[in-house]
């Protein structure tokens, strides 16, 4: 009896040849290699514990891909359709990692070549099954074996994995869930490429130290200065510099070895002749020997404690730029590590917005002003930064906004980005330094709109400082007061005016009775006036009203 191919149309009995590379078959039905030789199909199926090679017992069933999962509905009908032929099991973790990441790159492991070699290869007829079309063009390429990757495949091997179980005997399932779990952990791992060198926890320990150092010198300083002040107060007026301080305290312990001491390799020549001078007029007390060694003990202390700084501060700057080399070129190492720190990593600031990073650390001046409704503080630790720095006052608060929104985008490219370059940090200082220069020049363009019309300007008035020479102040003469002349200038007219104006005036009309009353009453409330004015507590007697008069 013959079977008709699956590759061959309805209604022909014509049987199908298959070539080498033919990709007959791929449904998983029964092949036909010349006339009696029957090929049959293996599947490859990859677990956290090891590598399993099923056989197809029923290949009819493949071909119904749409029912294909009622076979594995329970192990009873699973075992009916595939039955286990061998299964290699991995000696410890470090082989199924190594498998799973040759298997996740397409490539063929030495674990999985030599099972291939121990089962398949036997019998070369046979067909295998994978899930990866890539790995089965590296098999087919090393080991000369026909591959089969096809949509009744993946459903075949969604059906295995739900009755890994019941085919896999002698696995528990809790030690297959462990194994799972494991592989799972060093895989993601492995693909997370995990290297040391992006280790944010380095860059916070190394800030909060560098803080540290910075106060324990302050402090350290203060002390040498003071306790060194009493024998020789002035070398602390001549040197200002804290290193070169404690180097020339060092070097000269006690004062009078100044003058055959030679301090060039510490200080300038006009600063070492200063002190040798200001050594013999010193007025600071005599110490004894004793005293002096614990200063010189004192300031080895801060030598050597500012060397480290300054070697750690180098260590900070190196490791800044290789973890966040954008979010270093937008703010500076300690500015930028300050923030990490402030955080607790890398990844927890690339998750705040552009807003939170402008006034992270001062977030005690942000909630004491929204309780007592007052503005928010426009900057925290980015305050610190050069950009913002170097700005005016008045344009401090929009250069800390922009920064804020282009440091967050640094932030996101360092954390979560594959390259290592900061170009983009780069092109955004760039633009914020053109603004920048935008706003100091007050340039007449409108920032916002089409940007076609023009501000208004005032036009410019040159108003000039020097005064004008006043040459009535060269008289001699004596000057009189305008009020004098006025009243001179009034009795001089008086004097000339004729007898008759004073007649006229005598011969004024009688006053009408109209008249008269007026003028009393205008005399009534002059003296009310008055009264008010000598007592101020009186109440105002209030005056009848038109109605309360009728």
């Amino acid at each position: 009896m013959r079977t008709l191919s699956p590759c061959a149309p309805r209604g022909r009995a014509s049987r199908c040849a298959v070539a080498e590379d033919s990709q007959c078959g791929e449904r998983g039905s029964e092949l036909y290699l010349g006339r009696e030789k029957k090929i049959k199909m293996l599947v490859l199926f990859e677990t956290a514990a090891g590598y399993a090679i099923f056989k197809v017992l029923d290949e009819q069933k493949l071909q119904q891909v749409d029912s294909l999962w009622k076979e594995f509905e329970t192990p009873e009908k699973a075992n009916k359709v595939v039955k286990l032929k061998h299964f290699e099991k991995f000696q410890d973790t470090t082989e199924a990692l190594a498998a799973a990441t040759a298997m996740v790159e397409g490539k063929l492991g030495k674990s999985l070549k030599k099972v291939l070699k121990k089962v398949v290869a036997k019998e070369a007829h046979e067909q295998l099954a994978i899930t990866d079309v890539k790995l089965g063009g590296v098999i087919k390429e090393k080991l000369n074996l026909s591959c089969v990757h096809s949509p009744a495949v993946a459903e075949l091997m969604r059906g295995i994995r739900n009755q890994m179980e019941g085919l896999i005997t002698g696995l528990p399932a809790r030690e297959i869930s462990a194994m799972s779990l494991g592989l799972a952990h060093s895989l993601s791992r492995y693909k997370l490429k995990f290297s040391p060198d992006k280790v944010d926890t380095m860059i916070v320990q190394a800030i909060s130290l560098l803080d540290d150092l910075d106060k324990e010198l302050n402090n350290y300083i203060m002390r040498c200065r003071e306790w060194y002040g009493w024998h020789f107060p002035e070398l602390g007026k001549i040197i200002t510099d804290n290193l070169a301080y404690c180097k020339s305290v060092r070097k000269i312990g006690d004062r009078t070895n100044v003058a055959s001491m030679e301090l060039s390799d510490i200080l300038p020549e006009e600063i070492e002749a200063e002190v040798k001078l200001a050594a013999e007029i010193s007025m600071g007390t005599e110490v004894s020997e004793e005293d002096i060694a614990n200063i010189m003990h004192l300031c080895d202390q801060v030598i050597e404690i500012t060397e480290y700084r300054s070697q750690l501060y180098d260590y900070l700057k190196n490791r800044m730029m290789a973890i966040a080399p954008n979010l270093t070129v937008m703010v500076g190492e300690l500015v930028g590590a300050r923030l990490i720190s402030h955080a607790g990593s890398l990844l927890n600031l690339a998750k705040h917005p552009a807003s939170t990073v402008q006034i992270l650390g001062a977030e005690k001046a942000l909630f004491r002003a929204l309780k007592t409704r007052r503005d928010t503080p426009k900057y925290g630790l980015i305050y610190h930064a050069s950009l913002v720095g170097q700005t005016t006052a008045k344009n401090k608060g929009k250069i800390s906004r922009m920064l804020a929104a282009k440091s967050a985008l640094a932030i996101r490219y360092d954390a979560l980005g594959e390259d290592t370059n900061a170009e983009m940090g780069v092109e955004n200082r760039a633009k914020l330094e053109a603004r920048l220069r935008y706003l100091e020049e007050k340039g007449i363009r409108r920032i916002s709109g089409s940007g076609k019309a023009l501000a208004r300007a005032d036009k410019y008035q040159h108003k000039s400082d020097v005064k004008v020479y006043d040459p009535s102040g060269d008289s001699t003469l004596p000057t009189v007061s305008k009020k004098r002349k006025i009243e001179e200038v009034e009795e001089g007219e008086e004097e000339e005016k004729p007898v008759e104006a004073k007649a006229k005036k005598v011969k004024r009309e009688a006053p009408t009775e109209e008249e008269q009353k007026q003028r009393h009453q205008r005399r009534r409330r002059k003296r009310r006036r008055r009264k008010r004015r000598r007592n101020p507590s009186q109440k105002r007697r209030r005056e009848p009203s038109a109605r309360q008069r009728r």
